[in-house]
């Protein structure tokens, strides 16, 4: 047995993930498809949602609308990123609008239980269904970091009050306003405040109104990768429940993908509109049913079945470590010079031609790993 096998299952979904293994981004990916679906029709103003009794009211079970909702959010969180890129494309809001058109586009937010048309083409085609386990986790991921830029300030001094609709079901696994949110999940409130706060104050600290000089990406990184673990970490013991509507490979696909994302964020990873493109081009383009086996799912190239084995083995060797492996990693991820040896490490394994997950996941399914094991090899003896 290798005792750093679980490391190296990290950093197989790490460079399969990576920019560094992913379609070269061109200069013509600047229209089409880079966006969310629907992105040119969603509302880009808060005035442009239904304004009634003195209230801004949001349908956040409406694809448009909740596609809004961020667009708001990247529309004036814009002239923080303007270092980094031009038409917004430096936001590291954008992994949160992507990863929902991803959703939308894969059939994710539709009711799974087959009982309502919702979010299916013959029938109400927007709706997004309560009884998704993806459409229930990305509301935590959506609503909420808006209302916490709401409460910073981000969007000035609102002449009206933000009401969220509720859904039809399960009203009380959400909250609908700033003030419902803060009394319900003040700690989760405060972690997206804190991160819209942060770019605030990198304005009111500028030397010029048209710079942001005291503004540092990685802070910014930091903040917001803080607030998105809290969120699901928050989220994902509520609708556990919702995974009985999934098939089996799929509600262990959405499990291995939550898990994923403890390791993505230590790395500081960038989530802007070129890398989360790049990296999203190897997540499934359907729903898992019953009968995908991996990593043989004829339907998909060898890459995304590549991303889905990692993405197993990878829980699989937090879980079997009970969560030792996770820990291993934020510590080795804890300061700056940490991050840029992680990145270099990736760097140097992407041109390696040697990652075998089926033979690494194979092992990890009949092996005991202990914290003894595990610490007796450093990651610089990774081959």
């Amino acid at each position: 047995m290798r005792p750093y096998f679980g490391i190296r299952a990290l950093l197989i979904v790490t460079v399969t993930l990576s920019p560094a293994t992913a379609p070269a981004w061109s200069e013509k990916n600047t229209t089409g498809d880079v966006y969310p679906p629907l992105w040119d029709l969603a509302p880009e103003n808060l005035l442009d949602f239904l304004v009634k009794d003195n209230k801004i009211v949001i349908n956040a079970w409406n694809y448009q609308e909740r596609l809004g909702v961020y667009k708001n959010l990247l529309n004036s969180s814009a002239k923080y990123f303007t270092a980094f890129g031009s038409q917004n494309f430096g936001n590291i809001l954008w992994g949160l609008p992507l990863q929902h058109g991803w959703q939308f586009r894969t059939g994710r937010l539709a009711d799974p239980s087959g009982v309502t048309s919702c979010g299916y083409e013959d029938g109400d085609l927007l709706c997004i269904s309560v009884r998704s386990w993806w459409s229930c986790m990305n509301y935590y991921l959506a609503i909420i970091p808006f209302l916490g830029a709401v409460e910073a300030g981000l969007f000035g001094q609102l002449q009206y009050e933000i009401e969220i609709l509720p859904p039809e079901e399960q009203r009380a696994d959400f909250c609908y306003s700033v003030a419902d949110c803060r009394s319900r999940i003040p700690k989760l409130m405060d972690e997206w405040k804190a991160y819209f706060e942060y770019l605030l104050s990198t304005e009111h600290k500028a030397v010029s109104p048209a710079t942001f000089s005291s503004f540092k990406l990685d802070d910014a990184l930091c903040l917001m990768w803080r607030a998105h673990v809290s969120s699901i970490a928050y989220a994902l013991p509520k609708f556990q429940d919702s995974l009985k509507y999934l098939s089996d490979p799929e509600a262990s696909f959405g499990e291995d993908w939550a898990n994923a994302v403890d390791f993505i964020a230590a790395t500081h990873f960038s989530t802007d509109l070129q890398n989360i493109n790049n990296f999203q081009a190897f997540l499934p383009q359907r729903m898992l049913v019953e009968g995908d086996v991996l990593p043989s799912i004829s339907d998909f190239s060898p890459q995304q079945n590549r991303v889905l084995l990692s993405l197993r083995a990878l829980h699989k060797a937090n879980q079997l470590t009970g969560g030792l492996l996770l820990k291993l990693w934020q510590k080795a991820m804890s300061t700056e010079a940490g991050r840029k040896m992680g990145r270099k490490l990736i760097e140097d394994l992407a041109s390696s031609q040697n990652f075998n997950p089926v033979g690494i996941y194979n092992d990890l399914k009949g092996t005991d790993l202990t914290a003894p094991s595990f610490l007796r090899k450093s990651s610089s003896n990774i081959d």
